[in-house]
């Protein structure tokens, strides 16, 4: 099936490992010229090197997405390297979780600017430039606690659920302008976050994912690869008619809908 994503530049934040890089090699498998986003420089060239080695196009932009001026900086820097912006995928994040009480207002604070007004900056600078081109996509990435948040899971199901909200609301004011913005609730997929839990526990690897998955229905773990799939379609032709959604990426987890 052909995307119809050839020639179309995306902006992937948190983009040097996990669901970020997976996303940034498929929307550049596709066709899309693609700008890849995140603080550590290092790895960042390293995938920008593997997308360059597979004959994608690249420009990968180190930047710390929690302050408004690596945002101003990063859109600017795409316009500049290719002329134009079609798609914008907010994946960069972390898992902060603890006992509420042990939760201070600078973890509050930190997530927030992290997860939700990351989102929010660079919805507002990418727009301009999709209605430019007479509409663009949004994909905000965040998880399945923004539904069903379970105790000791704060801040972050609170600043999911804020992304979700801000994905409705954003999608219903510029539908007009053919700007679809859709969310993605991610479950457990592989990712370095989980490697460090298992080291910092003592547990193997192979083990720890086969206790996550004890409560999934298909019975394992996702991959980064399976959301970079959703990410691509969201952003594709072949979700034209999709838009204020959230789709569940969790192989059945979740309770709700």
């Amino acid at each position: 099936m052909d995307l119809e994503l050839k020639g179309k530049v995306a902006i992937v934040t948190g983009a040097s490992q996990g669901i970020g890089k997976a996303a940034a090699l498929r929307l550049a498998a596709e066709g899309a010229r693609v700008v890849i986003a995140a603080r550590g420089r290092e790895l960042l060239d390293r995938v920008a090197q593997e997308i360059r080695a597979a004959g994608g196009s690249v420009a990968a932009v180190p930047a710390d997405v929690s302050r408004a001026e690596d945002c101003a900086r990063l859109v600017a820097e795409a316009v500049k390297a290719f002329g134009r912006l079609d798609i914008l995928v907010n994946n960069a994040g972390t898992s902060a979780t603890g006992a509420f009480e042990s939760v201070t207002d600078e973890l509050w604070q930190a997530d927030f600017e992290l997860k939700l007004f990351a989102a929010i900056r660079l919805a507002r600078l990418a727009l301009p430039h999709m209605n430019r081109q007479g509409g663009g996509r949004i994909v905000n990435i965040t998880n399945i606690g923004a539904k069903q948040p379970r105790a000791k899971s704060m801040p972050t199901t609170v600043t999911r659920a804020a992304g979700l909200a801000f994905t409705k609301a954003l999608s219903k004011e510029f539908a007009p302008q053919q700007i679809l913005v859709n969310s993605i609730c991610i479950g457990s997929v592989r990712a370095g976050q989980h490697e460090a839990k298992a080291a910092k526990a003592g547990v193997a690897l192979e083990q720890y994912y086969a206790n996550l998955a004890k409560d999934i229905p298909l019975g394992r773990v996702g991959r980064a690869e399976e959301v970079a799939n959703a990410i691509a379609f969201l952003a594709s032709g072949a979700a034209s008619f999709i838009t204020g959604s959230s789709i569940n990426l969790d192989g059945g987890a979740s309770a709700v809908l």
